[in-house]
């Protein structure tokens, strides 16, 4: 008589006694179910303005004050996101704009970075009329948008470095603290990229500063709309603006060297 050494059985039980059969693997527990959201977690789907009303609307003063002061956190979070959000969009520069509005912009510590650790710069080099350096293009005013934190620079390519050639362009060069982090050419010559693909590669070198925190998902009207709103309500409140370019005059530094009959050399960025 065949067994099946699975089944919950007596028989089988007498047989795992004596070790004729192997004994049965432990069922694995359930998975505990997920922990129920806090009110914190309840809060951050809130706007600023709409805990402003749920606040004046709680049945206690315990709760409200509870909202008021994650409210006031809230705010605070957010003046300093406005804050260092700086630039954007994409400022073109030309070759002798090249040290203050790259090198030593990349410098700049951002207001409260404990951290010193500088603004990211993220310099691209293009060509009009190249079908891959328009399509980065676009992808690189998008992103520039998306993450305001981040200085995006255009320059032509070949007026950046002299007989550039086209195989390296696009390039983009990421800066921070006056020094290259990475650096990437002939995006998109392989094959066509995605703007989600270019945003990877950015995030992974240090390019993009996120926000502390994500904002709540809104109905109806632009978030600077909302903040500034929000921030209206708070007499606290003080909104500086910031310019992009400094007064200081460029250097004239950048140079490129490529190795003789080797078409595959680097470029080299004395900054």
């Amino acid at each position: 008589m065949a067994v099946n050494p699975n089944e919950d059985t007596e028989f089988n039980d007498a047989l795992r006694k004596y070790g004729i059969i192997p004994p049965r693997e432990p069922t694995p527990p359930s998975p505990s179910p997920p922990p129920s959201p806090t009110l914190d977690d309840v809060l951050n789907e809130f706007t600023p303005k709409e805990l402003l009303e749920l606040a004046e609307d709680s049945k206690d003063d315990q709760t409200e004050r509870f909202i008021a002061q994650h409210r006031q956190q809230r705010l605070a979070e957010e003046r300093r996101d406005q804050k260092r959000a700086r630039f954007g969009r994409v400022y073109p520069i030309g070759r002798d704009d090249y040290t203050r509005e790259v090198t030593e912009a990349s410098k700049v510590d951002e207001e409260d970075d404990d951290d010193e650790k500088g603004t990211a710069v993220v310099c691209f080099l293009y060509k009009g009329g190249l079908p891959r350096s328009d399509l980065a293009s676009q992808h690189i005013n998008a992103l520039a948008q998306r993450y305001p934190r981040t200085k995006f620079i255009s320059i032509v390519g070949d007026r950046c470095i002299p007989n550039l050639p086209d195989a390296r362009v696009p390039m983009i060069i990421v800066y921070r603290k006056g020094e290259v982090k990475n650096q990437v050419m002939g995006w998109g010559s392989d094959k066509e990229r995605r703007i989600e693909e270019l945003e990877a590669w950015l995030l992974v070198t240090g390019a993009l500063d996120l926000p502390d925190r994500p904002g709540p998902k809104r109905t109806g009207g632009s978030d600077d709309e909302d903040l500034e709103d929000d921030l209206s309500d708070d007499p606290s409140s003080g909104m500086r603006s910031s310019s992009a370019f400094t007064n200081a005059r460029p250097q004239k530094n950048i140079r490129s060297s490529q190795k003789k009959n080797d078409s595959d050399s680097d470029f080299e960025f004395d900054m």
